[in-house]
């Protein structure tokens, strides 16, 4: 009995188990089709992948999509990177091929203007064109740019301010010319940016000395007599500011490589770089750059463990381990922001499109880890870009100076940015090349080899004459100018008196450039040359500056506006203003004054009508009018006096 109902369970056994196996398929196939069922989002990425603005946003990226798919049930983002290499060529195949291939409903990326461009053109042609979220935008925002691209959305750095912030550094340090450097890219790019520069420098009383476009620049090929011939053209010029507005990684660590060998980073040089460029630079450092002044966009670091970006950066420190650099910075900000407003936007679907919610995710204020933006005719703008000065030191650019706020300048802190808290020292405390403690003075310095030439005119001898070498010590004269010493026959530069290369010249001019000199704080070697009417007048002096023949005038130069264009002047020593030149008169002659209007010969005239016309009066008042009774002595007083009166007023008695 018992072995027969083993046999039975036995066989009840075997018929459940191909059924077991039957209802975990079934189950198995139905969380497969749930698993199927989770809409798919295909997102394009047009990068650079081997530039560090590359890495950066890849990371950042991945991290944001991996987090919204953890959190979503019924959604999921899928990836598609493309490597551009900062081609628009290539940036144009691989969008048509993410579009043809991937299906993708949004591109991004895209670090050139020009990319963005050529990118846009291939989604215009489409029946249905997706939206394009760039990286870059115009210098120049063109007027038509919304109705040619409506599907385009810019999310890059404000250019214009980055030039403002340029122009405040260099209004800081008092550099007058400055000498700008950027790569030819083929495109034009650095165009634009040279004249919002060039604006900003006008407003602070500055101007650009020279410019150089370098050629673009690869890591294997290196053109270095090219690179050295374009530098060579800063010889001919005297300042020592330099602006770098644009360039690709490879070229900008030539330029100050091929910089430093030729002598153009050292103590009298200083160098800004733009955010763009800041951003290329490797963790590991160059140090041919350093002193070197940068700026970044700055971004709240809210470290707290509970903030997002506290989060982000502990996942962004896993995913880019580059060296040792854990700060993300702004491209890498900016990359995860846009991802997340896409998380955003898709969560709205399917009642709208994509482009429609993430325009109205944009039209209000969207805080992300960037900071406050809006969409504003297409372009995604900060609510108030900020920048942080930056100082590379030991080849780092985590040397951070004072913040950049737009109509306000340096604050030492944003908490902070009222005149109260205005930063005294400027950008911060700069470590510059080749000195550390003192600020470069932007412009070559003379030297005893190559001494300032300076040009002497002696048509007045009041601001600048010659005079005889024996009585050369008049140029001492006492209390003029503090600390000055008698000066002996002397003509040579650098002697103990920093006048004493003057012994033959004297006047207002030459005394005031020698307190000048003593108040400086250090040597200026030079040497002068004397111009007067034989030469030429005033105004081929100037020319003789402006065509760099000579370094600087030293006498009475009229500031006039054709001249202001060709050279800078002085704060004027001696200003008249509205004035009324007289003539100096002894006290006796003032009592005869008013008979200096008319010549002798006039008052003669004058006197003899006067007479006439008395005599006439008096000829035909005396018979009938009884006031001229009297002696002939009062009747000729009172027709004299009738006939001078007349000249003033007419009597109210004899008027008809």
């Amino acid at each position: 009995m018992s072995s027969h109902s083993t046999a039975n369970r036995d066989q009840r056994h075997r018929l459940l188990f191909p059924l077991l196996i039957f209802y975990l398929l079934f189950n198995l196939s139905y969380a497969v089709e749930d698993e199927d069922e989770k809409t798919v989002t295909n997102i394009g990425a047009i990068i650079d992948v081997n530039s560090r603005i590359g890495k950066e946003q890849k990371a950042a990226m991945e991290i944001a999509a991996e987090n919204f798919n953890k959190q979503s049930d019924t959604h999921e983002l899928i990836l598609h990177f493309r490597d551009s290499g900062r081609d628009p060529f290539l940036a144009a195949y691989a969008a048509k091929h993410l579009m043809k291939e991937q299906k993708v409903q949004v591109v991004i990326g895209m670090e050139t203007w020009q990319e963005a461009i050529t990118v846009a053109d291939v989604v215009h042609s489409l029946s249905d064109p997706i939206p394009v979220i760039s990286f870059a935008a115009p210098t120049i925002t063109p007027p038509l740019i919304q109705r040619r691209w409506p599907f385009l959305i810019r999310m890059a750095s404000d250019n214009a301010a980055q030039m403002k912030c340029i122009g405040d550094i260099v209004n800081a340090y008092n550099w007058k010319r400055v000498v700008v450097i950027y790569e030819d890219n083929g495109y034009g790019g650095g165009v634009g940016r040279l004249a919002l520069l060039s604006e900003a420098l006008r407003n602070v009383g500055s101007k650009i000395e020279l410019r150089i476009v370098l050629p673009q620049l690869s890591e294997s090929d290196t053109n270095w007599d090219e690179l050295k011939k374009q530098l060579s053209e800063i010889a001919n010029v005297n300042s020592r500011a330099f602006i770098v507005l644009q360039s690709s990684l490879p070229t900008v660590t030539a330029l100050f490589k091929v910089a430093r060998m030729m002598g153009f980073v050292g103590a009298d040089s200083a160098w800004i770089i733009t955010e763009s460029i800041a951003s290329l630079l490797d963790p590991q450092g160059n140090y041919d750059m350093d002193g070197t002044l940068g700026m970044k966009t700055y971004y709240d670091r809210d470290t707290t463990h509970t903030s997002s970006y506290a989060r982000f950066q502990k996942e962004f420190q896993t995913k880019y381990s580059e060296e040792d650099y854990s700060k993300p910075g702004i491209y890498a900000l900016r990359a995860y922001d846009i991802i997340s407003i896409i998380t955003k936007a898709i969560s709205r679907m399917p009642n709208t499109t994509l482009q429609e919610s993430l325009a109205a995710i944009l039209s209000n204020y969207y805080k992300g880890l960037s900071g406050k933006m809006q969409l504003k005719g297409g372009a995604v703008l900060l609510d108030s870009p900020r920048f942080r000065i930056i100082n590379i030191v030991g080849g780092k650019t985590d040397n951070e100076l004072n913040f950049w706020i737009p109509d306000f300048g340096f604050s030492e802190s944003l908490e902070k940015a009222s005149d109260k808290y205005r930063s005294n020292d400027g950008v911060g405390k700069v470590i510059w090349p080749g000195n550390p403690t003192l600020p470069s003075k932007g412009w070559v310095m003379p030297t005893d080899e190559k001494p300032m030439k300076i040009l002497l005119p002696t048509y007045h001898t009041n601001f600048v004459r010659r005079i005889s070498g024996e009585n050369s010590n008049e140029m001492g004269k006492d209390g003029l100018c503090p600390g000055n010493k008698s000066r002996d026959n002397s003509n040579e530069m650098g002697t103990e008196d920093i006048c004493s290369y003057l012994p033959f010249y004297d006047g207002l001019s030459i005394d005031l450039f020698c307190c000048v000199l003593e108040k400086l704080g250090y040597r200026l070697p030079h040497e002068v040359h004397e111009f007067n009417h034989t030469n030429g007048t005033y105004n081929d002096t100037v020319e003789l500056v402006y065509n760099k023949t000579y370094d600087a005038i030293v006498g009475d130069i009229t500031v006039l506006a054709e001249r202001i264009d060709k050279v800078e002047f002085t704060q004027p020593y001696l200003e008249s203003g509205l004035s009324l030149i007289v003539p100096d008169i002894p006290d006796e002659e003032e009592a005869w004054m008013f008979l200096k209007p008319f010549s002798w010969k006039t008052w003669v005239v004058t006197g003899g009508i006067l007479i006439y016309t008395t005599l006439v009066v008096w000829f035909l008042e005396v018979p009938s009018n009884p006031d001229f009774s009297g002696s002939f002595k009062s009747q000729i007083a009172l027709a004299t006096w009738f006939t001078f009166s007349s000249l003033f007023f007419a009597h109210s008695k004899y008027q008809y």
